[in-house]
């Protein structure tokens, strides 16, 4: 069995850390580059532990609580109205669709 040591932790510098902390547009002190720069490094570490884990011929496991989905067959209603009946209520209709304000600039 594998057994995780700091000995063995992935080993993470400080420029990476600055270098994510770039990518995600934080500003970091650096008492923050050092804290995480460890708890990083750990984090690597446990990777590394679960990526020796033997796994061969195991099946995934997708959920645990035996559970499934319940699904209802798709049913088409027929409310007797005619689509151009309903477009009469519309404030505004362009080319048989709805008409609506712009969401996004």
């Amino acid at each position: 069995m594998f057994w995780y040591t700091k000995s063995n932790m992935a080993k993470l510098t400080r420029d990476d850390v600055l270098k994510l902390a770039g990518l995600a547009k934080l500003e970091l002190s650096e008492d923050e580059v050092n804290k995480f720069t460890l708890e990083i490094s750990e984090i690597l570490g446990y990777v590394e532990q679960l990526q020796a884990v033997d796994v061969e011929g195991l099946e995934p496991t997708y959920q645990l609580t035996g559970l499934s989905n319940v699904m209802r067959p798709d049913e088409i209603v027929d409310y007797k109205i005619e689509r151009s009946e309903l477009m009469k209520n519309l404030p505004a209709e362009e080319d048989g669709q709805i008409k609506v304000k712009r969401v996004l600039a």
